[in-house]
């Protein structure tokens, strides 16, 4: 097949995968190239940001797309009759910001030694770091999984590109992709986990003393403060709160010098389409609305995404982002609350240490062997790492 560009053109390849089963790969520019349902059927009620909702929100809000970095190519697996069988939110990207699964150092050495690293493939939801499927096909049928697994390096190989990406997949994944010869990487995120607890206190009496009283502490601190928390979703999130959270957004990224990649209009369309599968928490005081916390439900998780504040409250973090979720998961039986990237503080508010899993596949003989080797270092670095945190577990030694 001639060569159109990188992930230019519809149709990029056909290939036989068994000798009984044939499949075809398209490539679409836009998520809209898809019907909202099938799409749906495919991505399942579980994860709200693998669904078309939210990935579609992305691209009509402007955060993907254009000239942001992130040129949308989402995968459709067909059959020989044209049957929809999968499909994968996928980009072409031309940086390596908002993935949370961090290649700088990769992209660094591949360009010293003459090669370009950009644009690669990656399969993932952009700015959001929440394990969740990436091969959506039809029952989560291993044979449509591997199709998609060998198509992604296909495209990677057909169009010269440097590396294909796999991020946040499900741990149950990674077998299938290492024998198709990808390489795992292993990260460390920190989740709160529901033990069938009755309440808050429920929760606590499971730590230790001290711990205890210190979480009791802080969340005192923002109640004798004056502040008021809310916690809303569905029909009790307005059009003012967005408004506010917008703004409490941009300030937290102007005092970290970052990049705002979710745009306005993102948020709006959320909230138009999502709000149900919203939980924001606001906070007031005295009579303003001062900082607010944004979180998506899952059918059993509660994944903590942006955050922000106008007005220092000493420990409002803490109670907007991770107390408030933690009410919300007990009294709606959520069975884990997952707080976003990074952020070791978490293990002394009952978050622990959990195992992520990205996916790569590398076309360069000698690049491939030098990541093989980065990853194996770094494996045994990580699980170290997570066997000192475990030390400083919050919980009673009886309980662990």
């Amino acid at each position: 097949m001639p060569r159109q560009g990188p992930l230019a053109g519809a149709v990029i390849l056909v290939w036989q995968f068994m000798s009984s089963d044939a499949f075809r790969l398209d490539v679409h520019n836009s998520i809209h190239a898809i019907d909202p349902a099938d799409w749906n059927r495919l991505a399942g009620t579980e994860n709200p940001f693998i669904q078309y909702d939210f990935l579609s929100a992305l691209e009509d809000g402007g955060a993907v797309g254009a000239a942001s970095g992130w040129n949308i190519a989402h995968l459709a697996l067909y059959d020989t009759s044209n049957k929809l069988l999968g499909v994968a939110p996928h980009y072409l990207k031309q940086h390596s910001y908002g993935e949370y699964i961090f290649d700088h150092s990769w992209a660094h050495a591949f360009e010293r030694a003459g090669g370009a690293y950009y644009p690669k493939s990656l399969s993932a939801v952009p700015f959001t770091p929440a394990t969740g499927p990436r091969l959506l096909v039809t029952n989560g049928d291993a044979a449509q999984k591997a199709a998609m697994a060998r198509g992604l390096a296909s495209l990677a190989e057909q169009n010269q590109l440097s590396s294909s990406h796999i991020n946040f997949l499900p741990a149950e994944d990674t077998a299938l992709l290492a024998d198709a010869g990808w390489l795992i990487r292993r990260g460390t995120q920190f989740h709160w986990h529901n033990d069938g607890y009755e309440n808050f206190d429920a929760f606590l009496d499971n730590l230790s003393s001290r711990k205890r009283k210190n979480i009791r502490k802080e969340r005192a601190n923002v109640h004798d403060a004056g502040v008021e928390m809310l916690a809303l979703t569905g029909a009790d999130i307005k059009p003012h709160h967005i408004d506010h959270f917008y703004r409490f957004y941009l300030s937290t990224i102007d005092r970290k010098w970052g990049g705002a990649y979710l745009t306005r209009a993102f948020f709006d369309i959320v909230y138009n389409t999502m709000a149900d599968r919203i939980l924001l928490v606001m906070a007031i005081y005295d009579g303003a609305l001062i900082g607010g916390a944004l979180n998506f439900i899952g059918a059993d998780t509660l994944y903590g995404r942006n955050w922000g504040a106008t007005t220092h409250i000493q420990n409002l973090h803490f109670e907007a982002c991770y107390y408030q979720a933690i009410d919300f998961a007990i009294a709606h039986k959520l069975r884990r609350v997952e707080a976003g990237a990074q952020g070791f503080h978490k293990v002394q508010r009952g978050y622990l240490p959990v195992t992520t899993y990205s996916a790569h596949w590398i076309p360069h003989d000698g690049f491939r062997t030098a990541i093989a080797r980065f990853l194996g270092a770094e494996t045994d670095g990580v699980a170290d790492e997570q066997n000192q945190i475990a030390l400083a577990s919050p919980f009673k030694k009886t309980r662990q």
